[in-house]
Formats: structure tokens, C-alpha cells, sequence
């Protein structure tokens, strides 16, 4: 019989500014501030309203995350999730990391947000290790699910076939 949870869990390869879910997850820095990667596609794809919105919140720190409106994107919303910058493990990035994942996940049940996609945060230019992100990644999520109904659907949007395959292994290790 199919893990229920992980049948909720999608990996897919593509552009997650395309994507028409409830929200998107921005791999952001804590200043909120437009930048290069994921954070650049989403900002530019949304449009100047985004930036301006996430002046008008000011800071976010690393492990938390907040709520904007997703703008010109086909996503409802955008969640800025700070992940930490990889530092060589021992300075408490892995509870940081999952941590922008739980309160993503949190900011969904606090807002009735159905569906949520997750790019591969903090593992382009704040260095985390790809292999180790996304087993916090699939291993966070997974916990969520099993105690919580909201969201109905999360899907990890992974840019290329490496960070696919990275998905793919970790959901592999927790049962899928």
C-alpha cells in the first residue's frame, strides 16, 4: 500500500515561477531583496510590485519565512523563505534549513493554502551541500504531512536533472 504522505508529494523539473499552486517558495535573503537564482526569477517575474512589498516587510531572519502576494506570477503567493548560508555544518544550518521549510509549511495552514512549491533553498550561492538540502528538504516535509492536512500538495520544483536526482534519492531513503 502507498505511503498516504508521500503520495502527496510531487518532484518535478522545471521553472517554478510557472507553476499555478497557492504559493511558491522564494529562496530569499534576509533583506527580502531581489537577487540572483531563484530569487531573481521570482522577483522578475512578479514584477516591482513584489520588491516593494517585500520592502514594506523589512527583514526576514534565516529559518523563518513570510507572505507576499505572488503578483504577476500564476502562483497566489510567494513564501520568502531565508535558508541559511552553508558554513560546514556545524553552525546549526540543518535546524535552520528545516526550519525555513516548517514555517513555509506553517504560513500555508495559517492562510488555507492548498498547494506549495519548494525550489532547492540555500543550495545555489549560500552553498548547502545539495545532497544533504534535500534530505532535510523531503524528510521536513514528510514530518509536516503526517501531522497536518494543509497543504493538500507540495512539490519539490527542482531547476535541473542533478537537483531532480537529489530529490528523487532523498524521497527514495524516506520510503518512496
Amino acid at each position: 500500500m502507498p505511503d498516504p504522505v508521500a503520495l502527496r508529494i510531487e518532484i518535478q523539473r522545471g521553472d517554478i515561477t510557472a507553476l499555478a499552486v497557492d504559493a511558491i517558495v522564494n529562496a530569499a535573503n534576509e533583506s527580502l531583496a531581489p537577487g540572483g537564482g531563484v530569487c531573481g526569477a521570482i522577483h522578475r517575474r512578479a514584477g516591482p510590485e513584489l520588491a516593494r512589498a517585500c520592502a514594506a516587510i523589512g527583514r526576514c531572519p534565516t529559518g523563518d519565512a513570510v507572505l507576499t502576494p505572488g503578483f504577476n506570477l500564476p502562483a497566489k503567493h510567494v513564501i520568502h523563505a531565508v535558508g541559511p548560508v552553508w558554513q560546514g555544518g556545524g553552525s546549526g544550518e540543518s535546524k535552520l534549513l528545516a526550519g525555513c521549510y516548517r514555517r513555509s509549511l506553517e504560513l500555508c495552514r495559517q492562510h488555507g493554502l492548498q498547494g506549495i512549491a519548494f525550489p532547492a533553498i540555500s543550495t545555489g550561492i549560500f552553498g548547502y551541500p545539495l545532497e544533504a538540502a534535500a534530505g532535510i528538504a523531503v524528510a521536513t516535509v514528510k514530518d509536516w504531512l503526517k501531522e497536518n492536512a494543509v497543504p493538500d500538495r507540495a512539490i519539490f520544483c527542482c531547476f535541473d536533472q542533478r537537483t531532480e536526482d537529489a530529490y528523487r534519492s532523498a524521497m527514495a531513503r524516506w520510503g518512496r
